[in-house]
């Protein structure tokens, strides 16, 4: 069974920067694709990065975070940081690791059968 463990949340002012990590127990992650999805109150999930399995490493961005986020994988310790520049107030949200056997699952969001983290929560203050 694959748990998933997010850390690195936090509060940060606008402009700002910050690391979140998922790691992963009970599985590699290195032949599955993984993404960072995230939740507003009263807003749909979006998938905000992903990156596909290691022997193809194919990253997704949506648009408007790119430039200013990256997503990258560390196969020594198990696991998927997402590096977040430029943090703006509309990037505050809960922020899910989801691990998938699909890139594009990922990216319309067919997760149902998705692996899941707890999430960490992501605040960008003025």
């Amino acid at each position: 069974q694959l748990r998933l463990v997010e850390s690195g949340g936090g509060l940060v002012q606008a402009g700002g920067s910050l690391r979140i990590s998922c790691a992963a127990d009970g599985r590699t992650l290195t032949m599955s694709a993984v993404g960072w999805i995230r939740r507003t109150p009263g807003k749909e999930r979006q998938l905000v990065a992903a990156i596909s399995r290691r022997d193809d490493e194919t990253t997704y961005y949506r648009d408007s975070v790119k430039g200013r986020f990256t997503i990258s994988r560390d196969t020594d310790k198990n696991t998927v940081d997402l590096q977040m520049n430029s943090l703006k107030l509309e990037d505050t949200a809960v922020y899910y690791c989801a691990v998938d056997q699909s890139l594009h699952n990922l990216i319309v969001l067919n997760i149902a059968d998705t692996y899941w983290g707890q999430g960490t929560q992501v605040t960008v203050s003025s």
